[in-house]
């Protein structure tokens, strides 16, 4: 375990007193890692700071778990001082304010989009346990449900639910079907935008003759709203008084942000937590029930994932997205063979792939990311860290892509500031 953490997290961390710790020092029994992201200077991290600070006391006083879990701080602080007074504040060690490198690496590896966020993951092989560790402190705060690990979907959603006509059915009646688990709330316009497009895309699944259900579940601040969002809505509903239940269900999903669909399979794993891309890319649903694509042809609506994540964008000179095969079919195979590779160790693919013609997105990411006119054009993208790595070659070839990759992921690739 003690090697892992190392690899993970570096050989010293440090505390409120400026004391280095050595992290093969945090225990043999240790089994559970919450990393903290945040930030000093934004307000909701201080607010979650002081919660997390009293969870994390009590359950060091009172569990009987308390040697198997420890806290690490990962600050996106510019601000040495900042990060220093903020630290003060803090029971637990942080990683070092210089190892920025590091931090990004985590921020990325964990694909963490917003802040505050805790994300539990597993000591000795760095999973992730629970993505949203905010839920637990608040629904949990004695810790009794140590280790917060996932349940299965069925489990998690038992109980009944609603339909617009008042009626109830029990989550029993979503056996066998592929289930979108809908988050979204009627204050928010990209919801009610990607509602309207859903109703549709439910109609024509069901139309089919597919078995198909979605069950929304509300960040509605009323029951009022609710009830007048849902009325717009033809499939069921987690009951909004039922806000455990609702609670649960975002955390295990990891839900940083609305809208969001989970799209599940017929056993109740995850096909994909990009169901609301794949609804605004296929409104005729050909492609349902959105299994992940190896490559993605860039566009408006999918051009969010580029937040999440380091992409691999190969920009072409075609202005067709017929032009663009030739492209996907270059790097299609190396991208399979990556989602394969971290398939197998249920883990999530460190890298997106993505083919880019010449259209108005196109050109807004380049001038985005001040990057040269030239196509063929093999990039990579990390716009949370802010970082780019470029090979400008006459010819790109499988073996040139699969080697640019490599580097990229071994770290022998320079970054470039965008």
């Amino acid at each position: 375990m003690s090697e892992f953490l190392v690899n993970l997290l570096g050989e010293r961390l440090v505390n409120s007193e400026k004391a280095e710790v050595d992290v093969q020092s945090l225990g043999t029994k240790l089994s559970l890692v919450g990393l903290f992201f945040g930030c000093s200077l934004n307000a909701p991290c201080k607010q979650f700071n002081g919660s997390l600070c009293e969870f994390y006391s009590r359950f060091k006083k009172t569990s009987e778990h308390k040697d198997k879990l420890e806290i690490v701080f990962v600050s996106s602080d510019q601000d040495q001082k900042h990060w220093q007074d903020f630290l003060q504040e803090m029971p637990w060690p942080a990683l070092p304010f210089k190892d920025r490198h590091k931090k990004m690496k985590l921020w990325n590896k964990y694909k963490v989009t917003s802040m505050p966020s805790l994300v539990f993951v597993d000591a000795t092989n760095g999973k992730v346990v629970c993505r949203n560790g905010l839920l637990v402190v608040r629904d949990d705060p004695k810790g009794l449900e140590f280790p917060w690990g996932p349940k299965p979907f069925a489990e998690v959603v038992a109980g009944p639910l609603l339909r617009n006509n008042k009626q109830t059915t029990d989550s029993s009646s979503l056996e066998g079907h592929y289930v979108g688990v809908y988050f979204s709330a009627h204050w928010c316009p990209p919801c009610r935008s990607l509602t309207r497009v859903l109703v549709e895309s439910y109609r024509i699944i069901k139309e089919s003759g597919k078995k198909f259900e979605i069950v929304f579940v509300s960040a509605d601040r009323s029951e009022e709203s609710f009830k007048q969002y849902f009325s717009e809505m033809p499939w069921l509903a987690v009951p909004y008084l039922d806000e455990a239940r609702r609670s649960r269900l975002n955390r295990l999903y990891g839900i940083q942000g609305i809208p969001t669909l989970i799209l599940l399979d017929t056993e109740g794993h995850m096909i994909t937590r990009q169901g609301r891309v794949e609804v605004l890319n296929d409104q005729e649903c050909r492609l349902f029930p959105w299994h992940p694509r190896p490559v993605l042809e860039l566009s408006e609506s999918n051009a969010v994932q580029l937040h999440e994540g380091p992409c691999l964008v190969l920009f072409v000179d075609a202005e067709e997205q017929g032009e663009l095969e030739p492209a996907k079919e270059l790097i299609q195979p190396i991208a399979e063979k990556l989602m394969a590779k971290y398939k197998a160790k249920e883990e999530e693919t460190p890298l997106l792939f993505f083919v880019a013609g010449e259209d108005d997105m196109t050109d807004s990411l380049r001038d985005y990311t001040n990057l040269p006119e030239a196509a063929p054009l093999l990039t990579i993208l990390d716009m949370s860290a802010r970082a780019k790595y470029v090979l400008d070659v006459e010819e790109i070839t499988p073996a040139i892509v699969e080697q640019f990759v490599n580097d990229f992921l071994a770290e022998k690739v320079k970054p470039e500031p965008i």
